[in-house]
Order: C-alpha cells, then sequence, then structure tokens
C-alpha cells in the first residue's frame, strides 16, 4: 500500500522530470534515470562516512577528469575534515559510446602520494579496464592506502573485477549522461543521470 505523502512525492518527482526534460541542454536525453535529489542525497552519506573513516586524517582526492568534477566538487564541499584534491585525466572513450579497451594518461598527478591516503573519485564504472589501469599506476607509487569511490558502476556481465570500494548507485548497462558525464562533450551540466536516447548517438 502507498502512502498518501509518498504518492504526493513520486508525483511531485515526475513532475520536476518533466520540466527538466523540456531545458535545451536536455536534448536527446530519453529518460532520468537518478534525480539531482537522489544523487545529493547519496553524496551527503558518502561524505560523513569518508568523514569518520579520515576524522585523523587529510586524504588525497584524485578526481578523474573530466566525468568525476561534479561528483568531486560536491563530495569535498559536503565533506567536513581537511583535505587535499588533485587530478588524473586518462581516456578510453573519445567520442564512442563503449570503451576501446586502449587506456592513455592525459594529465599526470601534480602531487607525490607515497605514504599518503588517497581516494580515488569515479563518476562511474563500466568495464573496469580504464579503472584497473589507474590503480595499477598509482599502487607503484607506494600510497600509504587507496580507496575507490564511484558514483555509478553499471552491471554488465563482462566488466572485469576490479577493486571498488564504494558504490552510490548500481546502474543497468545502458548509456548515460548528466552530472559530469557526457556524450562528445555536451550534457555535462545536467543535474541528473539520464539514459541517453539511441537516436542522439552519431555512429561513425
Amino acid at each position: 500500500m502507498v502512502r498518501e505523502g509518498s504518492q504526493a512525492h513520486a508525483e511531485r518527482m515526475t513532475a520536476d522530470g518533466e520540466v527538466l526534460l523540456t531545458e535545451a541542454r536536455a536534448g536527446g536525453v530519453a529518460r532520468i534515470l537518478i534525480s539531482p535529489d537522489e544523487i545529493q542525497h547519496e553524496v551527503r552519506t558518502i561524505a560523513a562516512e569518508l568523514d569518520r573513516d579520515y576524522a585523523d586524517d587529510r586524504p588525497l582526492l584524485v578526481g578523474v577528469l573530466r566525468g568525476a568534477v561534479n561528483f568531486l566538487a560536491d563530495l569535498m564541499q559536503t565533506m567536513t575534515i581537511p583535505l587535499e584534491i588533485d587530478f588524473m585525466a586518462v581516456s578510453s572513450y573519445g567520442a564512442a559510446t563503449k570503451s576501446s579497451g586502449v587506456v592513455r594518461i592525459l594529465k599526470d598527478l601534480d602531487e607525490e602520494i607515497e605514504g599518503r591516503r588517497v581516494i580515488v573519485v569515479e563518476d562511474i564504472v563500466d568495464s573496469g579496464l580504464t579503472l584497473q589501469y589507474l590503480l595499477d599506476v598509482l599502487n607503484r607509487r607506494n600510497p600509504r592506502d587507496l580507496r575507490v569511490v564511484a558514483l555509478l558502476k553499471k552491471d554488465k556481465p563482462d566488466a572485469i573485477d576490479v577493486q571498488v570500494d564504494r558504490i552510490g548507485f548500481h546502474i543497468p548497462d545502458e548509456f548515460v549522461v548528466g552530472y559530469g558525464l557526457d556524450y562528445a562533450g555536451l550534457y555535462r551540466n545536467l543535474p541528473y543521470v539520464a539514459v541517453l536516447d539511441s537516436a542522439a548517438i552519431h555512429t561513425t
């Protein structure tokens, strides 16, 4: 049985979603998968966990560019302990919707991480190949410990087994955009995670 309050909330969320999908930046979006409110609630939950686990430390948050920028910005502003940030840029997609399996480092860290407590902040774990490569690179630099926090993880039967310590949301194996995630450079500024309409994907 659905309570009256819950039904009203669901109806409001649906209405809000319909309004968001009429925005110019949402052209090509099929449907909203994770709402702005759901994302921010999960960010607050993860931030509280990290505050507790690193209360006596000063962790280094490593954002994986460019997709993790939104997640990292919200996460670090919600955390209340001292911390530092740095960025790495890696690529295995280009303008495609599937990983090529070839990973390149486009930008390396500015900070030394030997002996540091490092938290890798990822937007999405898809095949796991990019993250595995990244962790191999970082582990060779002898951090004190290395944790991975990912906003999204796709449920893919052929994904490799890779370290992910905290996942915000498990999602179906569909191409998603928004909240930092892009297709051909677009959609990063959507405040939600959405499924991209297949008609909006240009084949080459």
